[in-house]
Parts: C-alpha cells; sequence; structure tokens
C-alpha cells in the first residue's frame, strides 16, 4: 500500500518509515512543520519540530531511499491546537495539547490530505496496536507497558484507525527500537525523545501563560471560602499543584495544601488538604469510540485520566451524550479538560473531555 510516513526527527518515527519501507510498501516521508518560528532550534530533550528536527527526517529519509516534503501546517496548529491551549487556560481547564494535536493535526489535517492524494495511510511511530477484531478494526495497548501511548491516540475514531499504521506497537521496548536504528546507520539512534510542550521548550509554562493571558490579581481561598493568599493570575494555577502557592495564612492542622479548584470568572483558587484531591465522580460531553461504541449505555471498564497514570476499575454511563464515570477507587486531582480514555481491558473503548469533577471527601467548615 501507499504509506505516508510522519516523520518527526526522532528515533520512534524513523524506524516506523524503516519498517514501513522493509514491508514493501510505497513509502513517501513527510515532516510537519508546525511553528511559525522556522529557526527554532532544539534544546536538549525539550520541544520538537524545530529546524534540527526536520533535518533529522531529511536525513533519515535519504538514508531509507525514500521520497521526502516538509508540509506546513502551522497555521492549523496555531488554531487548533496553540489557540485551544490558551482559551482552554482562560476557561480555567487544564488541556492537553498533545491529545489535541492528534485529534486534529496528525490523525485529521494530514490524514485528510494523505487520503486525497491517494495515500492508503498514515504511519507514525506511535507504541501502540492495532488489531482486527470480531466486529472491526480495534485500538490496543503496546507490547511495551512503559512506551504505551495509546492514551493520546484515544481521540482517533473507526475512520481514522482505518488508515493508520504503527509499525513500532508490538516491539517489547524501546532500546530495541535504537538498537535497529543504530543497526540500520540512523543519525537520530541516540537522540533523546522530547518530553514537555513542543510549542514551550523552555518549559516556563506558567510566563508563556503569562505572556499570552495577561495577569490579574485574585484570591485564593480555602474551601470554606476564607482568603489565606493571593495570586496573580489563576490560569497558572492546576488542580494538585502545591508548589508556588505562597500562602500568608497556614492550614490549621499545619499540612500542605492543594489547588482543588481553579474559577476563572471570579480569578480565585481554592486550596484544602491533600484528601481532598480524591474524586469520585467525572463526567463530560465531548466524547469520541475508538472503533465500534459500547453496545450498553452502562458498562464496567478502566479508565486513564493521564497519559502516565495508572487506569483505574470503574463503570461508566452514556446518556443523551453525557459520560458518567464512578471509579471504584478515587481519582486523584482531577482537573477539567483532562482527557478520560476509556479501556476494555488493553483495548481503547474511547474518550471524553473532563468537564465536571465530584470530590469524593465532603466540604468541611
Amino acid at each position: 500500500m501507499r504509506v505516508l510516513a510522519a516523520m518527526s526527527g526522532g528515533v520512534d518515527s524513523a524506524v516506523a518509515a524503516a519498517r514501513a519501507v522493509d514491508a514493501g510498501h510505497e513509502v513517501v516521508g513527510v515532516h510537519l512543520a508546525l511553528s511559525r518560528a522556522g529557526g527554532t532550534l532544539r534544546t536538549g530533550s525539550r520541544g520538537c519540530c524545530t529546524i534540527e528536527d526536520a533535518m533529522d527526517a531529511r536525513r533519515a529519509s535519504d538514508l531509507l531511499g525514500i521520497p521526502f516534503y516538509v508540509w506546513d501546517f502551522s497555521e492549523r496548529f496555531r488554531d487548533d491546537v496553540i489557540d485551544d491551549f490558551i482559551n482552554e487556560y482562560r476557561a480555567g481547564r487544564t488541556p492537553n495539547p498533545c491529545m489535541r494535536c492528534n485529534e486534529k493535526i496528525k490523525f485529521a489535517a494530514l490524514l485528510e490530505r494523505a487520503i486525497e492524494l491517494g495515500f492508503d495511510a498514515v504511519c507514525t511511530g506511535h507504541y501502540a496496536t492495532l488489531i482486527d477484531g470480531p466486529e472491526g478494526l480495534e485500538l490496543h495497548r503496546a507490547s511495551d507497558a512503559a512506551k504505551d501511548q495509546s492514551y493520546v491516540l484515544g481521540v482517533l475514531n473507526a475512520e481514522q484507525l482505518a488508515h493508520t499504521y504503527f509499525p513500532l506497537g508490538s516491539t517489547p521496548s524501546k532500546a530495541i527500537v535504537r538498537a535497529e536504528a543504530a543497526e540500520r546507520g540512523l543519525t537520530v539512534a541516540q537522540k533523546p525523545d522530547s518530553h514537555d510542550i513542543c510549542f514551550i521548550p523552555d518549559g516556563d509554562t506558567r510566563g508563556w501563560l503569562a505572556e499570552k493571558v495577561g495577569t490579574a490579581t485574585g484570591e485564593i481561598v480555602d474551601r470554606s471560602g476564607s482568603v489565606v493568599g493571593s495570586h496573580e493570575g489563576a490560569h497558572s494555577f492546576t488542580v494538585g499543584q502545591r508548589r508556588g502557592l505562597s500562602l500568608g495564612t497556614p492550614a490549621a492542622d499545619g499540612k500542605p495544601r492543594f489547588v482543588l479548584e481553579v474559577r476563572p470568572v471570579s480569578n480565585t483558587v481554592v486550596v484544602g488538604p491533600k484528601e481532598a484531591l480524591a474524586i469520585g465522580e467525572i463526567s463530560g460531553d465531548r466524547h469520541s469510540w475508538a472503533g465500534r461504541a459500547p453496545s450498553e449505555t452502562a458498562f464496567d471498564c478502566e479508565v486513564q485520566i493521564r497519559a502516565h497514570a495508572d487506569p483505574v476499575p470503574a463503570r461508566a454511563r452514556v446518556d443523551s451524550g453525557v459520560i458518567t464515570v464512578l471509579p471504584d477507587t478515587p481519582f486523584e486531582g482531577v482537573a477539567p479538560g483532562q482527557t478520560a480514555v476509556i479501556y476494555d481491558g488493553t483495548r481503547v473503548v474511547g474518550q471524553f473531555t473532563i468537564a465536571h469533577t465530584v470530590s469524593a471527601v465532603p466540604a468541611t467548615a
């Protein structure tokens, strides 16, 4: 088949493209230019999609003997990922830009163009597995639990899965991928993995948001509403945060306090004890199914609320387009805006954006 290999400039996408070539597919490499700052340089393992990454992707393509192109998706990335990130923080939510990038860029904009050009599938270096199930294609966790990326792929729907190709999903470890890259002569064999938010390469999310959203002094209150401190912008706080609160009034029990809630309308941050971070119910209405939808409106499952969190056994219910999840044991530190991915064993069932949370610990005066 004709395969468009999305090449980030890292070792995973390079080896994925190489395996697609070995499998006999007609492969073309493409690097997505997502930044308007064309001269952006990479610093260690921070960020991605820089000019150096584009050069690494080109060198890998040349070694593999496949055509290579750079496509400018910077405007779409700005609109669908960066602006969404800013707007979500303005609304007091904590978004996951990698989820939006997969949903809107890599498996929407890129896939749409690939299909228009006659490609059968988009190949990426994600660690996830596709399995032909009894009722259609299924998305499953990767063999390497430490590298599994099925969570960030939970936004893919059945049509998108039908045109994706994950050559690394059954690889037992990242070490094997690096060794294979070295054997192939790929210069990215020992290149560090990227981390943090790619469009904030220095890692200073708080400072970046302050520049984009602005600062405004507001109150920090406890669960009873008593003022215990002040801040320079509610957008710079996330649920579960402990550091950087600078509270003027200590807790009565002397224990540390954590951010429990961000209220953007009143520019207020609510803090409380660690046990108050326990969440007994989450719900949301922005959802999609990775393949077939559940046959029942209520079903047992496992739910993961962060890319590297442990899945939690739960009971999910779908009612009028809203998904509500009751975990067997409370989630900890859940913020509206996060993505909850639903699993049935290793299979990804679907996902939704968390809009509401209910504490498992009642507030006390």
